[in-house]
């Protein structure tokens, strides 16, 4: 449940290409080629995964912004945000950057203690800056190749290598040792409406700027995932 989100996160590609990122995803530059055996399936996932986001999450989202304070939702994201940093900083660690690893888990110790559990982020203003690293970048790094391209089913934009992450990133999230099932879910819930909340100023971004919108997010998530792996400076494409 904690990654169901993902769908919407290919929002934040879009966000990514219109502000400024050239290719699309035709091996220009640092941008892969995509790679999409499955498109026929893809394209039904895709589609599966647009309504339920168009029916059920997206209005959840709109209604959590009318009806929740904007302090409040501060508060919440902040807390959501604090626990990702243990996971970021594993992540960090295990990508060989000892440094970075530290000032994951100093961000957490200071939020954690003078941010009163996580409600306030007071590690930012300090110069800690905040990252997001998860287990597919890590793969990533360690040299795995993406493979080819998959639209998974409340997951959505994927690869081979990044949903083989997304399972070590379940295990590895702090919330999943939270309490009772029920809690674990209420949380899970409540962070997921958070992340979509956060992404609807680019909804009408996907809609105006794309004529078929599944190759515009596929070679967006793909341009950013690069991006990701490779800490905003790829190298030159190889095959992969």
């Amino acid at each position: 449940m904690i990654r169901m989100l993902r769908a919407a996160i290919a929002l934040l590609a879009v966000a990514t290409l219109l502000g400024g990122c050239a290719g699309t995803g035709t091996g220009a530059g640092n941008y892969p080629v995509a790679r999409d055996p499955f498109e026929p399936v893809n394209r039904v996932v895709f589609a599966f995964n647009d309504s339920l986001d168009e029916w059920a999450i997206r209005p959840a989202a709109v209604a959590y912004t009318k009806v929740v304070p904007e302090v409040l939702r501060i508060a919440v994201h902040s807390m959501a945000s604090n626990i990702s940093d243990l996971w970021v900083a594993a992540n960090q660690l295990l990508q060989g950057k000892p440094a970075l690893a530290g000032s994951d888990l100093l961000r957490f110790a200071i939020n954690t203690t003078l941010g009163v559990g996580g409600l306030a982020d007071v590690a930012t203003p300090m110069g800690l800056e905040k990252h997001r690293e998860d287990f597919g970048q890590t793969l990533g790094r360690w040299g795995v190749p993406p493979g080819p391209y998959l639209v998974a089913p409340l997951f959505g934009p994927s690869s081979l290598r990044d949903g083989l992450g997304i399972w070590a990133d379940v295990v590895g999230d702090p919330v999943v040792r939270l309490g009772t099932v029920s809690e674990r879910n209420t949380y899970s819930g409540v962070r997921i409406i958070d992340t979509r909340a956060g992404l609807l100023s680019a909804d009408g971004l996907l809609r105006g700027a794309a004529l078929d919108r599944y190759s515009f997010v596929r070679d967006g998530y793909l341009q950013r995932r690069r991006n990701q792996v490779y800490d905003g400076d790829p190298p030159p494409l190889k095959d992969e």
